[in-house]
């Protein structure tokens, strides 16, 4: 027998929750109630739903409810989420509202599935961002323990949400066409289109941004290392769908290269990694590009691979020569995938093995 499941939002992490609900055949019994501000019928998952408007009686009767707030979006948490456990179901949040609160659970399966508990009712995702930094991390943190992260984010605008990938898609095509960008103020404070944007949520008095702050604030909180120094510089780039970050880790014990590659290859040392590193075999590099020692790296372009569509692909690892024990390296994941709606539904799959749903 399944469980009764509802998804609160429908916009595009709404709708990769739908479709990893059925791809990964987790057991809903029979259809996913679909909750929104107002009452519609949606396409999701190409599969057409009657979305029912959100209500103080939307949730009886539900086992689990998925929040698919886009990056970090609040509201919906705070007007609906105690509502939801109150009503008997268990709350996994993409939002952003309740990360921070000491007796919520900001879980990365792969990483701190234990911090979840019997009594535990309400779980919250992490960042986009920050989750395929920890993913990436951990397994080497477990090894020689992190003293310091700097990391530039290249985020792409489904993270923003429906109307940014329309935005450059506009935008796009009006300077293809010869045309000005017709740049539209309410959602990116620049022209997106052939442009790298260092602005993510709202700038705070120290001069970081919202994002910058999450990215430090929820890597501490998972890692449960308070005083991990973490810079971050988050950038929206023109790219449609996946998040790529340059991270520079510096260690507390030794660690090579050949240390990361090692244990960033093992799956069962670092699970939900690719590690696509070393000389490229493309005869290309050398036939075309003439470049004997051109390594292989993950790119955006390579989560529409089913291999890769829910991974952390880790490349371009490489030794600091400016100081011990720290690394260089490159990794890219899908932000609507495993950067929001895999790692939920994957926190709810450990909730039915750990009989805790």
């Amino acid at each position: 027998m399944g469980l009764k499941v509802g998804v609160l939002g429908v916009g595009p992490v709404g709708d990769r929750l739908v479709r990893l609900l059925n791809e990964r055949k987790f057991p809903v019994d029979g259809d996913l109630k679909l909750m929104a501000t107002h009452e519609r019928e949606e396409v999701l998952g190409d599969k057409l739903y009657h979305v029912h408007k959100i209500d103080e009686n939307s949730f009886k009767g539900l086992d689990l409810v998925f929040f698919a707030g886009k990056e970090g979006a609040k509201g919906a948490s705070t007007e609906w989420g105690r509502k939801a456990v109150k009503s008997g179901c268990i709350v996994i949040d993409n939002g952003g509202d309740f990360r921070m609160y000491p007796n919520y659970p900001l879980v990365i399966p792969e990483v701190n599935m234990d911090v979840v508990t019997k009594d535990t009712r309400y779980i919250c995702n992490p960042n986009c961002s920050t989750i395929q930094m920890v993913v990436a991390l951990a397994p080497l943190h477990k090894v020689a323990r992190l003293r310091r992260i700097v990391v530039s984010t290249y985020q792409s605008v489904s993270g923003h949400g429906e109307a940014a990938i329309e935005e450059l898609k506009k935008e796009s095509a009006q300077i293809l066409a010869g045309e000005t960008a017709e740049q539209n103020p309410s959602i990116f404070p620049n022209q997106i289109a052939f442009n790298c944007i260092p602005h993510i949520d709202k700038f705070l008095p120290s001069g970081y941004t919202k994002e910058e702050m999450k990215m430090i604030n929820e890597t501490r909180k998972i890692f449960d290392e308070p005083n991990l120094l973490i810079n971050p510089t988050t950038v929206r780039v023109p790219v449609f769908y996946g998040h790529s970050e340059s991270i520079n880790a510096e260690f507390e014990l030794p660690m090579e290269r050949q240390d990361a590659i090692e244990i960033l290859s093992d799956p069962q040392r670092s699970p939900g990694v690719v590690c696509i590193d070393g000389i490229n075999p493309d005869p290309s590099a050398i036939n075309n590009r003439c470049d004997p020692n051109e390594c292989q790296f993950p790119t955006t372009a390579d989560l529409v691979k089913e291999e890769y569509k829910d991974a952390v692909l880790v490349g371009r690892i490489r030794n600091d020569t400016t100081i011990k024990n720290a690394l260089n390296l490159w990794c890219v994941s899908d932000n609507l995938r495993k950067g929001a709606a895999t790692n939920a539904v994957q926190i709810a799959e450990e909730l039915l093995k750990r009989g805790l749903l």
